[in-house]
C-alpha cells in the first residue's frame, strides 16, 4: 500500500519526465478544476516525510462539491470500481514507464461502484484535502463520489 501511495504522489507532482515517446495531445483531459488539482506543491521535510502545500485555489473548495472528468485508473482488478484514480491521461498512455510524463492523479471515492471504461468519466462529490505525509497516503480525494452523465 505504500507504494501505491508513493506512485500516487509521484503522479500528482506532475513531473516533466525526458519524452522518446508523447502521447496523443487529443487524449489529454484539460480543464479549470484540473489546474486547481494541479496547483497543489510538495515539501520534503528533513525527516523524508512529503507533505502538501495547498494554494488558496484548492483550499476554497476543501470540503465543498467538486466535479472533475478524467480517465479511471483502476488500483484494484475488477470490471467494477469503487475507489481509484483519476488522471488526465488515458491508461494506455504508459505512466511508469517514463515516456510519456506524469499526469496530474487524484483519488475518488465512490458511493457506489462504476464498470471500468477507457472513455474519460464525468465525477461529482466532496473535494478533501488531507495535511499528512504523501508518502503514505493522499492528501487530495474526492469523497461519496456520484457519476455524472
Amino acid at each position: 500500500m505504500k507504494k501505491l501511495y508513493f506512485i500516487f504522489l509521484l503522479l500528482l507532482v506532475n513531473v516533466a519526465v525526458a519524452q522518446t515517446q508523447k502521447h496523443n495531445p487529443n487524449d489529454q483531459l484539460r480543464s479549470l478544476n484540473w489546474d486547481v488539482i494541479g496547483s497543489v506543491k510538495f515539501e520534503l521535510t528533513e525527516k523524508n516525510e512529503l507533505f502538501p502545500m495547498f494554494s488558496e485555489s484548492i483550499k476554497r473548495f476543501d470540503n465543498r462539491e467538486f466535479d472533475l472528468t478524467g480517465y479511471l485508473i483502476p488500483i484494484k482488478s475488477g470490471q467494477k470500481q469503487q475507489k481509484f484514480l483519476l488522471a488526465t491521461l488515458p491508461i494506455n498512455q504508459c505512466y511508469f514507464c517514463g515516456q510519456n510524463g506524469v499526469p496530474v492523479m487524484i483519488m475518488i471515492e465512490m458511493e457506489n461502484a462504476t464498470a471500468y471504461s477507457e472513455k474519460p468519466i464525468h465525477v461529482k462529490g466532496i473535494l478533501k484535502l488531507e495535511q499528512k505525509d504523501a508518502s503514505y497516503a493522499p492528501p487530495i480525494t474526492i469523497k461519496n463520489a456520484k457519476l455524472i452523465n
